[in-house]
């Protein structure tokens, strides 16, 4: 029995749903990286970066090359690239509707004042 594509896709975006594999493969977008090259930018300790990487080449959205001590990291294909643009024009057009609406709100209730509610301690 196959899996259906809706099952496989939700898998994908899964492998995608973790804020250090987005940050590595912005960097893969760019260009190839070693290990040392990301871990100033990606902020996390090299153990969990080379288990985000780990989980990126079970994906199949990167692969990884050896050159002598040192694995170079590259996408696999130029889409997944094209696939953070699409993400961040989605997501810009997003914030952009959200900015508007609370712009106005702000022009229709101009006495009132929008504060972000405070979480409870607890």
């Amino acid at each position: 029995m196959t899996t259906p594509l809706h099952q496989l896709k939700a898998e994908f975006f899964k492998t995608l749903g973790h804020p250090v594999r987005i940050r590595v493969l912005e960097l893969l977008s760019e260009r190839e990286h070693t290990v040392a090259e990301m871990l100033p930018e990606v902020n996390v300790e090299a153990s969990n970066l080379s288990q985000q990487l780990a989980v990126l080449r079970r994906a199949g959205l990167v692969t990884a090359q050896r050159e002598g001590s040192n694995v170079r990291y590259a996408l696999v294909s130029p889409k997944v690239a094209e696939l953070l643009v699409v993400a961040r024009g989605i997501l810009t057009s997003v914030l952009s509707g959200q900015a508007g609406l609370l712009t106005d709100m702000h022009a229709q209730y101009p006495q009132e004042q929008v504060v972000p509610r405070r979480r409870r301690a607890g």
